[in-house]
């Protein structure tokens, strides 16, 4: 479309070569400030700015043929080349000079360069004054010239809708440079329609394209209204594409169900090539017969290309992930995510292949995979920039997973920028049960509860699906740790329930049931646990990872109960880091040591647990670097770690935050991988460093020498 743009303006007009519309506007700011220049160099000369008044009153009499051959070049015609019927007749006939004499006089004047171009302000001027009947007659004119000559209009015809001149043939020229823009610049696509539009294209044909482009934009407000504009009528146009755009709506808006009830309306008969998406949608919401019922695997392609193949795979690895080996679902995902990168087309899509890909790897222990197709995506701009902010708080949500908060922590804040837009329903969840996760894997209660909040709002915004389960686990355990279980309850019954009507496939299930069990832990309700132990042991005999899951479980009953077998726990906490799950195991290993009888027991699961997790991040939520220096203190006792103004080491400064927050010994120990002893020695060590006589002055002698580092953190 851009060197169909150039190439027009390159044959047949003057006007900038431009590369669209984000070079277009440089251009024209650029030409502005020219403009204004040479207006200020003219004042500096003494001549008076050319304002419409007194160009109207200059350009009279025996200077009109002047401002008729000026008008017609500022409206677009160019020398050399035809003229105005009108001008070029007149001109014939001998009624007025020569086209060279005109010119001639015009350059003298100060009025036209020599590059046959009109002065800016004299320019504008005209434009000003001429009345809009004659201004859009010319305009016919000059499109007519193109069209004669075979030539495409390319930028004039932007200008010329801006302008107000409705002509079909500026409109079907701006409609097809939009229609060559929709699956690579949605937001160039908006502005061609709108322009198109106003040129007088039929804004029920284009409706379905026009929603597509907004979509693809993030402005899901504006595509909604067209898309119901376009519904409601009884035979609409381009409808599967409007389908299409209406269930990914729905989709960002975190309502899965409606996209599928969009399919459902569509029907098999109108489906075509969108049957791979109705897939996703009625699989991700719970409809696995309804999705089953569009797979045609012995059906042959509709098209040989890179785009329908990505959809068709797409289609496929979700069924894949309900079936008996959901893990096969993963490589056929893979590879349609690596053809839709290639491809490098937005579409109006419930999830990217990318998306479905990073959730399955994540469902079945492999992160590291998530977060490699996730950024392969990002770096592809698959599905548009619409579908960036996803994609980033996947990759971010498989980096936590892999105990690295700082990456996660980033990509969420990129998520948060990758659009102009706010972010949608769907993602804003996503984003604030990151959030909580990141906090409550940092033990920073008050930024846990700054980002339950957040998280709390945004329940109230979306609905369970099958594509949401790891965020909606997450805020579940964290609703366990603030005693808020209410808040989820009802959400988790959904999840239940929807699982259930797929058949409680293990890929999907078996992660939200270590969810429940890790929740069940912290509320201490054995009842709660049971069920979700009991289906994690069932489905252990097929699935790898409910194993590990299993075991797990088992370990953190035995360590509450106070009958931890070492060897167990740490195979446990060893087996959750193998799936991806460092923080999980070191978490568990800490717990047991600080719980063991023996010292020689407490000493190898701390080791274990410093093992997994050896950045051993305070609970205070301190910095990556602080938690690794104070982890180089080895077994806690602070020898060769540097002091500052304080008088405190690292290490004991971590301590004295846990204290400041009212931790116990135990507790300490279990935030920061010591035994409780030596975190009473560490407190004995600064109480006396410190001067203090008794709690109370040792609490306000350590505000003290934390400062504001302390009160930061608070």
């Amino acid at each position: 479309m851009d060197g169909h743009f150039q190439q027009s303006q390159q044959a047949a007009s003057p006007k900038p070569d431009l590369d669209g519309h984000r070079e277009l506007d440089r251009h024209r700011e650029l030409d502005r400030h020219r403009e204004l220049d040479r207006h200020r160099e003219l004042d500096r000369q003494g001549q008076p700015p050319h304002t419409a008044e007194l160009m109207s009153q200059q350009l009279k009499g025996a200077n009109a043929a002047v401002r008729e051959l000026l008008l017609a070049l500022s409206v677009g015609f160019a020398l050399p080349g035809p003229l105005p019927a009108d001008l070029q007749h007149r001109i014939s006939s001998g009624a007025v000079e020569s086209l060279d004499e005109l010119v001639e006089r015009a350059e003298a004047s100060g009025l036209l360069r020599p590059d046959g171009t009109v002065v800016g302000t004299v320019q504008h001027a005209l434009l000003d004054v001429t009345p809009a009947a004659k201004k859009h007659a010319l305009e016919r004119e000059l499109v007519t010239v193109f069209v004669s000559a075979g030539q495409p209009l390319g930028i004039l015809a932007r200008e010329l809708a801006r302008g107000g001149l409705a002509d079909p043939r500026v409109a079907a020229e701006l409609e097809e440079a939009a229609d060559t823009a929709l699956e690579h610049d949605p937001a160039l696509a908006v502005q061609l329609y709108d322009e198109a539009l106003l040129a007088g294209a039929d804004p029920v044909r284009t409706a379905a394209r026009r929603a597509q482009a907004a979509a693809g934009d993030g402005d899901l407000d504006t595509a909604a209204r067209i898309i119901d504009s376009l519904l409601v009528r009884t035979d609409p146009p381009d409808l599967r594409r409007g389908a299409d755009v209406a269930a990914s709506v729905w989709a960002q808006r975190g309502m899965l169900a409606r996209a599928a009830d969009v399919y459902s309306w569509l029907g098999a008969e109108r489906m075509g090539s969108s049957a791979p998406l109705a897939i996703v949608a009625l699989a991700g919401s719970g409809d696995r017969q309804g999705a089953e019922a569009f797979f045609r695997p012995d059906a042959p392609p509709l098209s040989p290309t890179l785009l329908a193949a990505a959809l068709a795979q797409t289609g496929r690895g979700v069924l894949a992930s309900l079936g008996d080996h959901p893990q096969q679902g993963i490589p056929v995902l893979i590879h349609a995510s690596d053809m839709l990168n290639s491809a490098a087309v937005a579409l109006p899509l419930a999830e990217t292949p990318a998306a479905l890909a990073a959730l399955l790897a994540m469902h079945s222990g492999e992160p590291h995979l998530a977060e490699t197709v996730c950024r392969a995506a990002v770096a592809a701009n698959q599905g548009g920039n619409a579908a960036q902010p996803r994609l980033l708080l996947l990759q971010g949500w498989a980096a936590m997973m892999q105990d690295k908060l700082e990456d996660a922590r980033l990509a969420a804040t990129e998520a948060s920028k990758a659009n102009h837009w706010p972010l949608v329903p769907r993602d804003e969840i996503l984003c604030a049960a990151l959030e909580v996760g990141l906090a409550r894997r940092n033990g920073d209660v008050p930024e846990l509860l700054r980002s339950w909040e957040r998280a709390r709002e945004a329940m109230l915004h979306t609905s369970v699906d099958l594509y949401a389960l790891l965020p909606w686990g997450e805020l579940m355990i964290a609703a366990a740790r603030l005693r808020e279980g209410r808040r989820v309850a009802h959400h988790m019954e959904e999840a239940w329930r929807l699982l259930g009507r797929l058949g409680d496939p293990l890929l999907w299930s078996v992660p939200l049931h270590w969810a429940a069990v890790q929740a069940a832990l912290l509320g201490e309700s054995p009842a709660e646990l049971a069920p979700h132990a009991a289906a994690l042991a069932r489905a252990s005999v097929h699935s790898h990872l409910a194993a590990v899951f299993a075991a797990a479980g088992k370990a953190w009953v035995s360590v509450l109960a106070g009958r931890l077998r070492p060897a167990d726990v740490e195979a446990a906490a060893r087996g959750l880091a193998a799936v991806g799950m460092p923080w999980e195991g070191a978490r568990l290993a800490g717990h047991a040591a600080a719980r063991a009888n023996e010292r020689r027991d407490m000493m190898r699961l701390l080791s274990c647990a410093r093992e997994l997790h050896p950045q051993g991040t305070p609970a205070t939520g301190g910095s990556r670097a602080a938690a690794a220096r104070g982890s180089a203190a080895g077994d806690g006792s602070g020898n060769g770690v540097q002091q500052d103004a304080s008088g405190l080491s690292e290490r004991e400064k971590e301590v004295a935050r846990l204290v400041l927050e009212g931790k116990t010994y135990r507790e300490i120990g279990e935030a920061i991988y010591i035994s409780p002893r030596t975190a009473e020695h560490h407190i004995a060590r600064i109480r006396r460093r410190l001067g203090a006589e008794n709690r109370s002055d040792l609490l306000a002698r350590l505000r003290l020498a934390l400062g504001p580092d302390h009160h930061q953190q608070e």
